[in-house]
């Protein structure tokens, strides 16, 4: 009973890929993600999962630098990277400590600030007296990584299904941004971009058997640096080191504000032990009892919406009681995770992206409608069916034999048809070079099957199994050779962050794993039954 089976594994094999490509495609759990406020049915772009990009669907497309400049290999001296920030961002006139960025893991100093030169920044690096190898152009990678992190939130934020964020590189080694919102007009996506949101630090306490709430103790303008999230040097956790604004500009500074309010909301009284902690439930809008009291809590509140709660360091809690803390506005709010940390920090930043987008300058954008999209998907399947029928053609002219040429061109759509069910699977985005990678693998799947076929009946009639099989290893070895061949060649375009022609790489490379593990072997079996009698 199993050997059938096992003469017949392969054939069986492509039969499930065949299946599992349907149940991707079509199946209701395999769609795209739904954006917040739509509905899986909504955010499905047709009767199938298959997501569109750009080209075939409409939308912007933003593809620019970040603004700023970046010191590299600095000798930090063993200072902190707060001593570094604040001495850098002291010689120079038209930046603060904000827009200094200091990466130890990168041995670099940033300047964000669009409005410092090279030159200023240059001098300002030798005025601070750190050391270091060059100036370049750009920023580093942690703040590529970091706006990349912001932009995709406001994508999902704003419910715009489909929209993409990624960093590419160019063939000078330039970095780029590169953002892709389907369905949005150029204008307003710029505008997504260069939005920025509400934040503020309020205080909740009790009152009597209630809750009341300060609001505003501290808000946007007041803080004069926001730090990235860091790993806490006091044992396990997280934090974000913040900087609030100790320079009056119009009576009481931020800073000796948010010192009085704390005073006079008792946290010193509540917080004098490690274990005390701030109960806030956002859910009831309550502080509820810990460890036997209700504490006063620090709320982050961002767009109105309270996103995170913190009590107070004792420490911090004395310091503002004694009115020492606003001379230099510095505390920190920890949590337990660093993930955690790296959401407040971001939080913080209500949006704002921590280097500009040189949108204007090298930048470029640009935008195709929904109607142009719809004709480009609709060009799309003319030439692939034009593409089919004219292999099809050829294919039959060239063997003249039905049970030869028809089996050769089911698995060369087989292919197409399993890298569709790849792409809805992975949620990718197609593109125009995505189906130009499509078109590349019906080429190259139709050589080896053609390899195949004229190896196995060029010495005449196939008139016992074992004389298949030997023809067949000796066709398949060179298939083998011109797929390896080509995923070398293929290979950097997927490594390297190129844009489209990664997509393009990517299901070439994909379609050659498939053919080469899938389709060819059952071809080769499809074969044997028909011309070979055992």
């Amino acid at each position: 009973m199993l050997e059938p089976i096992k003469e017949n594994w392969r054939i069986l094999l492509l039969v499930l890929v065949v299946v599992g490509s349907t149940v991707t495609l079509f199946g209701p759990g395999f769609g795209p993600e739904p954006a917040p406020g739509e509905n899986a049915s909504e955010a499905r772009q047709g009767i199938t999962n298959l997501q569109y990009g750009l080209d075939l669907a409409g939308g912007t497309r933003v593809r620019a630098p970040l603004s700023g400049y970046t010191a590299t290999d600095v000798a930090f001296g063993g200072d902190t990277p707060g001593t570094v920030a604040e001495a850098v961002a002291a010689e120079l006139d038209n930046a603060s400590v904000r827009n200094v960025g200091v990466v130890p893991e990168e041995g670099a100093v940033e300047v964000t600030e669009p409005s410092v030169t090279e030159s200023q920044f240059r001098a300002a690096m030798d005025a601070s007296g750190y050391e270091y190898g060059d100036i370049r152009e750009g920023v580093t990678q942690e703040t590529r990584d970091e706006t990349m992190e912001v932009i995709q939130g406001k994508i999902n934020e704003a419910g715009l299904s489909g929209g993409s964020v990624q960093q590419v590189q160019s063939i000078t080694g330039e970095y780029f941004i590169l953002v892709e919102v389907p369905g949005q007009g150029r204008q307003e996506v710029i505008d997504l971009l260069e939005e920025r949101g509400t934040v503020r630090i309020d205080i909740a306490y009790p009152d009597g058997n209630g809750t009341a709430v300060q609001e505003g103790a501290l808000i946007q303008d007041d803080f004069e640096e926001i730090g990235t999230a860091a790993q806490s040097d006091r044992g396990t956790g997280a934090y974000v080191p913040v900087t609030v604004r100790n320079t009056a500009e119009n009576g009481q500074s931020p800073a000796h504000s948010f010192q009085d309010a704390v005073a006079q909301r008792g946290f010193q009284d509540a917080y004098q032990t490690q274990a005390d902690r701030c109960g806030y439930n956002p859910e009831t809008g309550d502080i509820e009892v810990v460890n036997g009291d209700r504490n006063p809590c620090l709320l982050l509140v961002v767009d109105g919406e309270v996103v995170n709660s913190f009590g107070m360091d004792p420490g911090l809690a004395d310091s503002m009681a004694a009115g020492s803390w606003a001379d230099t506005g510095n505390f920190r709010l920890t949590t337990g995770e660093f993930a955690e940390a790296q959401t407040i920090s971001l939080n913080l930043r209500a949006g704002a992206l921590p280097a500009d987008l040189d949108i204007s300058g090298e930048g470029t954008s640009s935008s195709i409608s929904a109607s142009q999209g719809e004709n480009f998907r609709t060009y799309s399947l003319i030439i692939g069916v034009l593409s089919v029928f004219a292999v099809s053609g050829m294919v039959f002219l060239r063997y003249r034999e039905p049970r030869v040429a028809l089996p050769m061109i089911v698995t060369a759509l087989t292919e197409v048809y399993a890298l569709l069910g790849f792409a809805a699977l992975l949620g990718y985005p197609l593109e125009l070079a995505v189906i130009a990678g499509f078109i590349a693998v019906v080429g190259t799947g139709v050589d080896d099957l053609v390899i195949i076929a004229d190896e196995v009946m060029s010495e005449g009639d196939v008139n016992s199994r074992k004389v298949f099989d030997s023809r067949f290893r000796r066709a398949f070895w060179v298939i083998g050779a011109a797929a390896a061949t080509t995923i070398i060649a293929m290979s950097p375009l997927m490594v390297l962050s190129l844009g489209d022609l990664s997509g393009f790489a990517i299901f070439t490379v994909l379609g050659v794993l498939v053919g080469v593990l899938i389709t060819r072997p059952a071809y080769g079996d499809i074969l044997r039954r028909l011309l070979t009698v055992r």
